[in-house]
C-alpha cells in the first residue's frame, strides 16, 4: 500500500473543497453558502485558489516519488 505525504492529502483536499465552492458559486447558487458568494467572480476566484492548492500538494508529492526511485 502506497503512503501519500500529509501536505499532499491536506492541500489536495483543501483544494477539491475550493474547486466545490468555485462550481456552486458559478452555478448560481453561491447565495446558499453565503451572500458574498453570489458573485460569480468569487467562484472563479474559487476555482483558482483550488488550482493553486492541488499545485502545491503535488509537489511533495513528486519529491517523495524522486527520493523512492533515487533509493532503488
Amino acid at each position: 500500500m502506497r503512503r501519500y505525504p500529509a501536505s499532499f492529502l491536506i492541500l489536495t483536499v483543501l483544494g477539491l473543497l475550493c474547486a466545490i465552492t468555485g462550481a456552486i458559486s458559478l452555478a448560481g447558487f453561491g447565495n446558499v453558502l453565503h451572500p458574498v458568494l453570489d458573485d460569480p467572480m468569487a467562484g472563479l476566484a474559487f476555482i483558482v485558489s483550488a488550482i493553486a492548492l492541488i499545485g502545491s500538494g503535488a509537489f511533495p508529492l513528486v519529491i517523495e516519488k524522486l527520493k523512492e526511485n533515487e533509493g532503488a
